[in-house]
């Protein structure tokens, strides 16, 4: 857990001075400066750890584990009557408690923090949006736009727009179940248009309705968070909307299950560290641990990222594209323990 600890915190401090120094490049006067960049970097912190887990695992264990077999202190613990079957049980459990730890920061200390990284930005950038509790508030012109949630995709959920006269009193209030860009326009889907007047309210309801114009596409942009920068439960969530609205849901659905075969990774990277350091990096130096280390978890990642875009590409179901890799390694990890001795 030590050299875990250790290498986590290696790894994500250099992955956090790498991205701070390429937020520089966005820095933009008073509304975005040198503060502004340090605090959206931080905030990014607990998801590029949850990220880098599995790797500093394997890292991690490889450079402890291997002090304990140079030392001979694992030949004396099987000298003592201890099997190979026992230690891995130990070394699993210390995995297990630490995976535990990992999953609640990625479902919920992350996701949070990934918001309010994304509050910052927005409203550094833009003077016309702005996040706040009740959702996405955005102004042109005379109309108010409130959206309750942005998908990856741009989709907007949930839309309340007012629209003011030039005394400022509201003259039309629109609820809108979603709405989507599509050939340059804004197709706003499930309508409910009041129209108010000093004698009353009128109300109607369209299916579907063309705007050339909501707000400008590039002011979403910034609000923009990728898939694997969402919790398991809002992937979830968006899956089941594209589902029942008959669009392709692969590449979420395929970002939700790597949300639970990411943190097991974590296990079997520790399964393939304890085979070296019974076999030929028992008297090693610690430079060739991190060497092998760092070859295993390379190769990982290459295989993760290959599969699942094949998957994506030929049609496998979502759940067999984020699992192969692990299943792939976790087999090799198995037959590599078969002939520890």
């Amino acid at each position: 857990m030590g050299g875990t600890l250790l290498a986590l915190l290696v790894l994500t401090g250099l992955d956090t001075l790498f991205a701070f120094i390429g937020e520089i490049d966005d820095i933009d006067g008073d509304r975005y400066g040198l503060v502004q960049a340090l605090v959206y970097t931080a905030l990014t912190v607990p998801r590029r750890a949850y990220e880098l887990f599995p790797t500093s695992v394997l890292l991690g264990s490889l450079l402890s584990l291997g002090t304990l077999a140079a030392n001979s202190e694992l030949t004396a613990m099987r000298a003592a009557g201890l099997s190979v079957a026992r230690i891995v049980r130990s070394v699993l459990r210390a995995g297990v408690l630490m995976l535990v730890v990992v999953v609640l920061v990625g479902e919920l200390v992350a996701p949070a923090s990934e918001q309010r990284a994304q509050t910052l930005r927005t409203m550094a950038h833009s003077e016309q949006l702005h996040l706040r509790a009740g959702g996405l508030w955005a102004k042109d012109g005379q109309r108010f736009l409130n959206v309750g949630a942005v998908m990856p995709d741009l989709r907007l959920l949930n839309l309340r727009i007012y629209e003011l006269d030039d005394d400022r009193r509201l003259q039309r209030l629109m609820e809108v179940d979603a709405a989507h860009l599509e050939g340059g326009e804004w197709v706003l889907s499930g309508i409910r248009r009041s129209h108010v007047y000093a004698d009353g309210v009128r109300s109607e309801h369209v299916a579907e309705e063309r705007w050339p114009r909501l707000l400008a596409p590039e002011l979403f942009s910034v609000l923009a968070v990728e898939p694997r920068q969402m919790s398991a439960a809002t992937l979830a969530h968006y899956v089941d909307y594209l589902r029942h609205n008959n669009l392709d849901s692969a590449h979420y659905e395929l970002a939700f299950w790597l949300r639970f075969s990411t943190p097991l990774s974590s296990l079997v990277m520790l399964l393939l560290a304890i085979p070296f350091v019974f076999g030929s990096l028992r008297t090693g130096s610690a430079g060739q641990r991190l060497f092998i280390g760092l070859l295993i978890g390379v190769g990982f990642h290459l295989l993760n990222r290959t599969l699942n875009h094949m998957g994506i590409l030929y049609g496998l179901p979502p759940m067999l594209s984020a699992s192969l890799p692990l299943l792939i390694f976790f087999v090799i990890a198995m037959l590599a323990l078969r002939r520890v001795r």
